[in-house]
């Protein structure tokens, strides 16, 4: 078994999120601004952004997961501010595109990390296969 990280990890963004407020006249939604401000930075090496239609988290805050492959633990995170949360996101793909099981340290896991995770997802195969 290999200790490398996965060849590819993705930040799954929804751009659906409202944040607990209205969609603006001109249509945006803080889980849109969130995804294109991000897209406008480079992300981690190995880190893929994407939007998707819908996390269902609408009641807290815009809402992310990462997600790096079948025998990774994928999370996912909410409470996120669409301006002011853009580099507590790449840190924290960076630190899980690192590691080989999805699981990131406590002790070096951003703040927003520690206390803001919806759900960890356990990897689709075992260990053994």
């Amino acid at each position: 078994m290999s200790n490398s990280p996965p060849q590819m990890t993705e930040l799954l963004v929804c751009v659906k999120c409202l944040r607990g407020s209205e969609v603006t006249e001109d249509g945006e939604r803080p889980g849109q601004r969130l995804f294109d401000d991000l897209s406008a930075k480079t992300m981690p090496e190995g880190v893929a952004l994407r939007g998707v239609e819908c996390l269902q988290n609408c009641d807290h805050g815009c809402s992310v997961a990462l997600r790096g492959g079948p025998k990774r633990w994928t999370y996912v995170y909410g409470n996120l501010h669409e301006t002011s949360h853009l580099d507590i996101l790449i840190e924290g793909a960076a630190l899980y595109h690192d590691t080989t099981d999805g699981l990131i340290p406590w002790r070096v896991r951003p703040e927003h990390f520690k206390r803001n995770c919806i759900a960890r997802i356990p990897p689709l195969e075992n260990e053994n296969g």
